[in-house]
């Protein structure tokens, strides 16, 4: 069920996507932010509303199966390609082509995007720790995390005290009002993560077989591109981050030292610092240089 705040709507294709958005100039950039697996477009609430204060406006969104969005009916298996078609429909609703913000799934889906949809949806694009080829054992750890409580919790705190246990580099604990948007409250009483189980083999464990697909996207983008990285991710290290930038020259590469893959959480001033810089390097307002946008 959907229970909309006071600037959510739903949108197309699947009628029922929750967003937030935040206006700003006119003469700024926009962008849209594309959370990961397992996240909300909470994830994106500070960073969101420190670029309004610099003038950007941006759409947050909490992606089908996750969030207040709602989830494929049980007949309807989830697909990569589905994600994308929601991202696009959400970029083409936009005057002139946002910039994208992306973490994790939501990069690969901008790069999806980007390299297979014509015309391209993004004037630029910001990779949040993840490129097209990345640590397989990584990926496992996360979704072994993930997975490793479907009975569910006891309650906030029982869920909190699992996530310091998996993230014990962060000097504080999640607040109950702070895993809101992850957790929900079943029938039989316990909290459970906030988006649909079936996304776990569906989509969680198969990014492999769309590397290819992915790879041959990235070889096309030609917009402006930012890849920021964690210097303790678990998922993309120099080897990955060489071989991005080997295929995408153009893009500029920002390392934050002290973060995991979950970069935006663990230092989110240093990580909202470096996309207020690379918007500024884009040109003002909604005009784009000649070839950017094939």
């Amino acid at each position: 069920m959907i229970v909309p705040q006071a600037e959510d709507r739903q949108m197309p294709p699947s009628d029922a996507l929750a967003l937030q958005r935040l206006p700003g100039r006119p003469d700024r950039a926009e962008v849209l932010f594309a959370h990961g697996f397992g996240q909300t477009r909470q994830a994106w609430t500070r960073t969101a509303a420190t670029l309004a204060a610099h003038g950007h406006g941006s759409t947050r969104f909490d992606a089908r199966g996750h969030g207040q969005s709602r989830w494929n009916p049980a007949h309807l298996p989830y697909e990569l390609e589905q994600f994308v078609d929601d991202l696009a429909a959400l970029a083409q609703d936009h005057a002139t082509p946002p910039v994208l913000v992306g973490a994790s799934m939501g990069g690969l889906l901008g790069l999806y995007a980007q390299g297979h949809r014509d015309p391209p949806p993004f004037r630029a694009l910001v990779l949040v720790d993840i490129a097209p080829r990345w640590d397989e054992a990584g990926v496992e750890r996360i979704m072994g995390f993930m997975s490793a409580h479907p009975e569910g919790f006891d309650s906030p705190e029982h869920a909190a005290d699992v996530i310091a246990a998996y993230l014990p580099h962060r000097p504080r604990r999640k607040s109950r009002e702070e895993l809101a948007p992850l957790l929900a409250q079943r029938e039989d009483g316990r909290w459970r993560w906030h988006w649909d189980p079936r996304l776990i083999d569906s989509i969680g464990r198969r990014g492999a077989q769309y590397q290819a697909r992915l790879l041959d996207a990235t070889d096309r983008i030609q917009v402006p591109t930012l890849l920021v990285s964690g210097g303790r991710s678990e998922l993309i290290g120099d080897a990955h981050v060489a071989d991005f930038l080997q295929r995408v020259p153009h893009a500029h590469h920002v390392r934050l030292p002290q973060a995991t893959h979950m970069v935006v959480g663990d230092d989110n001033d240093a990580f909202t610092r470096t996309i207020l810089a690379f918007l500024s390097t884009l040109p003002a307002g909604n005009s784009f240089p000649a070839g950017a946008l094939r």
